[in-house]
């Protein structure tokens, strides 16, 4: 039997990686056996194609590419060049940016290239005004002291973590809450939306330097118009991190008010999650702040990835194809009827359905900490992820919450029909476990009880669910 082009590079490809660790090879072929296997259903992940993951297995790997475009730190990045300039090329066409950066290894990294950018371009304080006019290594130890200070000390306000923002927005554990004073804006109790009278008293209240919108597990459209004109009254540059939603954005579901990049002054995104990438990340921004946010290397980011950067150029083109438009509405599609489907068979739902490609379950209801829950539709092979509620009880760690989300799923062509079957699927696991108990006897908010035989038969109907959608179906490895 002859092989088709994409068959022949992975298995001549692993067969290569097997000669030296074959270690390596086996879990590289069991990871596509799981991934086949599985209903992945977590809200950041996707399924690049297989010409976005051979692009980055090339020479680029082996090459540091300081600098940007024409202006290198090393010699001999010609090629480089070529790729890092189409890469922001399709991005620029895709989205309706003037100016984009596609060195950024990861969406915090593109977010630290944004903070960054925004502090350096809006702060005034005596060392920074000289560091304008100066050269950098003319500055005395004082202006380096007086810089830190004012660069340390200015305040951001974005969505709180249990409404659905992200660690980057400002958290303590994160790098972004040692730079910034961190104040959130939350949802409302009673529905779980954003209440945008309520995020304007906060910006006057606490006048940030930058307001962040964006979230990681909010399932809702948020009206990027409105965000602009608080960020405006305040005199605040505002901030969008689209990591989640990018290729909603791409796919032209999101337009209008709820396409941040007309109203935002800055953009981040992966380029991965919706938009069915390479991991990476991204930043779209006007003639105001190019210049900064190109100096993301060295100021933030090591050595650019030139074979990431050209995988993004592949991924970023197949999103400028009109397929991808039909792909990035389906994800909706798929995600309201997953939502309709659990909401039939009475599952709470935060904000109580989507607009987007999420869903996020209150699990509280059948009784189990979202750790729990994790685990038992784990055991029966469909793969989530815990998350907060808002004014989750149960913290950060055991949380109350499923996060689910299609973009893969509607990668392996699932229908609005086979969303309904999932959530038939997550009602009988979740109904069917129950907490369990310490060796104490005391209840525990990990442990968990489901009969083997229930997750079993979960498990094969979920891996007969997916035969009729293979996952890479042009790709056999033996």
């Amino acid at each position: 039997m002859s092989l088709n082009a994409e068959s022949t590079a992975f298995r001549s490809a692993l067969e290569v990686i097997r000669a030296v660790e074959p270690r390596v090879a086996d879990a590289i072929g069991a990871e596509l056996a799981d991934q086949r296997e599985s209903l992945k259903l977590i809200a950041s992940e996707n399924y690049a194609s297989p010409a976005t993951l051979l692009t980055m297995g090339n020479w680029f790997s082996d090459k540091y590419a300081e600098g940007t475009v024409g202006r290198r730190f090393y010699a001999g990045c010609q090629n480089v060049d070529t790729v890092e300039a189409l890469a922001a090329e399709h991005a620029k066409e895709l989205f309706g940016a003037s100016h984009a950066y596609v060195q950024p290894h990861s969406g915090i990294d593109a977010n630290l290239v944004a903070f960054w950018a925004i502090l350096a371009d809006r702060v005034e304080s005596p060392a920074l005004k000289k560091a304008q006019v100066r050269q950098v290594n003319d500055l005395t130890e004082a202006d380096w002291f007086a810089l830190r200070r004012e660069l340390g000390n200015q305040r951001m306000l974005g969505m709180s973590l249990d409404a659905g923002g992200h660690l980057t927005h400002g958290f303590r554990p994160n790098i972004s809450g040692k730079m910034f004073d961190q104040r959130s804006y939350g949802t409302d109790p009673a529905t779980g939306l954003i209440d945008y009278d309520r995020v304007a008293q906060a910006a006057r209240d606490f006048k940030p330097l930058i307001l962040v919108a964006g979230y990681s597990a909010y399932p809702r459209k948020v009206n990027f118009r409105i965000m602009r004109e608080i960020a405006d009254s305040v005199g605040a540059t505002f901030m969008v991190d689209m990591a989640h939603f990018a290729g909603l954005v791409a796919g032209k579901v999101f337009t209008g008010d709820f396409d941040p990049v007309p109203h935002a002054h800055i953009v981040t995104t992966t380029t991965h999650k919706s938009l069915r990438g390479p991991r990476g990340g991204m930043v779209l921004c006007g003639p105001e702040l190019a210049d900064q946010v190109d100096r993301g290397c060295p100021m933030v980011l090591g050595g650019p990835l030139p074979h990431v950067m050209a995988a993004k150029a592949v991924a970023l083109a197949e999103a400028r194809r009109p397929d991808f438009a039909d792909y990035a509405q389906r994800i909706v599609d798929n995600a309201q009827a997953l939502a309709e489907g659990l909401l039939r068979r009475g599952t709470t739902l935060v904000t109580g359905g989507t607009d987007n490609h999420l869903v996020l379950l209150d699990v509280s209801g059948y009784g189990l900490t979202g750790r729990q829950a994790e685990q038992a539709l784990l055991d029966s092979g469909i793969v989530t992820n815990r998350n907060a509620v808002p004014q989750d009880r149960n913290g950060a760690w055991y949380t109350s919450g499923i996060r689910i989300g299609t973009p893969a799923l509607t990668s392996r062509g699932l229908g609005t029909a086979e969303m309904d079957v999932t959530a038939e699927l997550i009602h009988t696991v979740l109904s069917q476990t129950t907490p369990g108990a310490n060796a104490d006897g005391t209840p525990s908010k990990a442990k968990y009880v489901l009969d083997p035989a229930v997750a079993d038969k979960i498990s094969k109907q979920a891996t007969d669910l997916l035969a009729g959608f293979p996952l890479y179906p042009t790709i056999t490895l033996g």
